[in-house]
Parts: C-alpha cells; sequence; structure tokens
C-alpha cells in the first residue's frame, strides 16, 4: 500500500460553473485536502484550453498556500520551457519566503500543444528538447552557482532549499535521474510502462546534493465511492471531456454524467469514450485498496498524486474522504 498521497488539481471547469469558480474550487479543495492528512496539493499549467482555467500555476500556488496551514503546495508542474529559467526561480523564491517548507517546485518539459499557442508564448517545438539545459541553468539560480549571467542573481530565491520534482516520462525521467531528482510519472492506466520507466530511472540515477537516492512519485485518476458503479460515473465527466477533444478539437467544460450517459455517440466517440474510462484505479475502499497495493508492488512508488476531475463536487471530496481513510491518513 502506497501511504503517502498526495493531490494535482487542474481547475477544470464545469458546465455553468466559469473559469473564476473553477479556481475558487481548487483553493477549496485545498483545504480539505489538508484536513483529511494529504501530503501535498499542487496545480498545473494550461494554456488557452477551455476546460481549464490553471494557467498560471505560481500564482494559484500563492492563493493555495495563503489558505492552508499545514499541506505542502507546489506546481505539477511549472512547463519550463514555456519560461525563462530566472524568472520561474524568482517566483519560487517569493513563494518560498512567504511559506517557507512548504513549497515544491515541480517541472515539466511540455510545450503549447498547438502551433498558434505556442507562437504567443514565444516558443517552438524544439525547446522541449532544451529542458535538460534549461532545469540546470534553473538549479543554478538556487544555489548561485549559475556561470552564464555573471554577477546577475535570482532574488530571493539563491540560497533558499525549494525540493525540485521532474514531471516526466521516457528521456525525462533519464534527466530526473542525472539530475539526482525526484520523479512523477503517470498516468497508472499503462502501469506496465510506468513499472518500465520507473525501474529505469532507479538505474540511472546519480545521487547529488539534492537527492541521495530515488525517488518516485506515480500519478493518476483515483476514484473510489460507495459502489463501482458509483465510482465509475465520477470518471464519466473526464473520460467524455477527453473523447470530445479527439474529435471535435476542443477540451470542454466538464458536463453532469447522467447528461453524457444519455448522449446519442458515433461509434468512433463511443469507442473513444470507452477507452478514455478504462483502467483507472476506482471502485470500493476494498477494490480501491486491492488496485493500489498492486500498482505499490509493480512500481515501489513512495508516493500517489491523485488527479481526479469531475462534475459532481460532492462525489469528488466524498471519493478523496474514502481514499485517506483506504491509506489511515
Amino acid at each position: 500500500m502506497i501511504r503517502k498521497l498526495s493531490i494535482l488539481d487542474r481547475s477544470r471547469t464545469r458546465q455553468g460553473h466559469p473559469a473564476p469558480q473553477a479556481l475558487r474550487d481548487t483553493v477549496e479543495l485545498a483545504r480539505t485536502a489538508e484536513e483529511l492528512g494529504y501530503h501535498r496539493f499542487w496545480v498545473s499549467e494550461h494554456h488557452s484550453v477551455p476546460g481549464v482555467a490553471g494557467s498560471a500555476p505560481t500564482v494559484l500556488a500563492a492563493a493555495v498556500a495563503g489558505a492552508t496551514h499545514r499541506i505542502r503546495v507546489g506546481t505539477g508542474g511549472v512547463m519550463l520551457p514555456n519560461h525563462q529559467p530566472m524568472v520561474v526561480a524568482e517566483q519560487f523564491g517569493v513563494l518560498e519566503s512567504l511559506f517557507p517548507g512548504r513549497i515544491d517546485m515541480g517541472l515539466g518539459r511540455s510545450v503549447g500543444f498547438t502551433g498558434g499557442i505556442r507562437r504567443a508564448l514565444g516558443r517552438d517545438t524544439g525547446d522541449a528538447d532544451r529542458f535538460e539545459e534549461q532545469l540546470t541553468e534553473l538549479l543554478g539560480w538556487l544555489d548561485g552557482t549559475q556561470r552564464a549571467h555573471p554577477e546577475v542573481h535570482a532574488r530571493p530565491a539563491e540560497g533558499l532549499h525549494i525540493p525540485a520534482y521532474v514531471l516526466a516520462t521516457g528521456e525525462g525521467a533519464r534527466i530526473a535521474a542525472r539530475a539526482g531528482l525526484p520523479l512523477v510519472v503517470g498516468d497508472l492506466r499503462a502501469r506496465g510502462r510506468v513499472g518500465e520507466i520507473v525501474r529505469a530511472y532507479r538505474e540511472e540515477f546519480r545521487p547529488t546534493a539534492r537527492g541521495a537516492q530515488p525517488y518516485v512519485v506515480v500519478s493518476g485518476t483515483v476514484a473510489v465511492a460507495a459502489t463501482e458503479e458509483e465510482a465509475r460515473r465520477i470518471l464519466v465527466p473526464e473520460a467524455w471531456a477527453l473523447a470530445h477533444s479527439r474529435t471535435r478539437g476542443s477540451f470542454p467544460p466538464l458536463r453532469p454524467a447522467q447528461e453524457i450517459e444519455a448522449l446519442e455517440m458515433t461509434p468512433k466517440e463511443r469507442e473513444l469514450y470507452e477507452d478514455a474510462l478504462a483502467g483507472h484505479l476506482h471502485g470500493t475502499e476494498d477494490q480501491v485498496a486491492a488496485q493500489l497495493s498492486e500498482v505499490a508492488d509493480r512500481t515501489g512508488a513512495d508516493e500517489l498524486l491523485v488527479t481526479t476531475s469531475t462534475y459532481d463536487r460532492t462525489a469528488l471530496l466524498d471519493s478523496y474522504a474514502r481514499l485517506a481513510r483506504i491509506a489511515a491518513l
């Protein structure tokens, strides 16, 4: 069993509940996560996605940290290719200065997923290939070892201890291993693939001042309810949004499960929808406990980062409470 549980919330918008409400929901969820005993609460970075309000993770992390008292707060993640490393260092330096000992710096290597977004950000697909270089520069701004810009300092970040995590699959996991940093990897629908990535990360890990040994966080959707069918319904809104995005080109706000279940779907939509529902950890508390044990055995993960989104906030909060009970938080 994985006993250390955390949450990544993507500030998903819901039908009838626009982006400002989604951001307030994220802050409120963080308060609940703290009460339930979750270890950390992270927020994400997405740009120009209609169904996601979280576009400025360090700003949202500040709001979350200000509304909580003990839980660790961070980003899952800041997409480093979209930013100048010095600016990222400065932002996290401010966060750590305001909320000492509670801030995590989760970093990813993705760029905007369309040409228009990338042009608006002043980036292109090749910038993702510079992630390792950017990561080294960012860490250098924090520990004062960067030499590319003499007499320039990232204040107030320089000298602060801000734990860094790499969100990755494939090559990104090797970068985390070479840097001696913790790895965050998902999604758990492809557990065999996740297990392979984790094994390669552990084999290639190089101890550094930032990490003496590998640390693995596996991420994925988890839904827990009184019955397996109720847990499955928690998954329905996000599954339909994903199917919709792949057939119509836009990622929509989440809709109620009962509306989606009444829809007429094309064969292709139905195929994508059913595929998006498959493989997640879901069911009753006993069923999910067994699934978590299987994940722990396969990956040896130190921590589980739960990424569940759904329309029904009451069901979502109940799911997180049941999950906390399973792990004895």
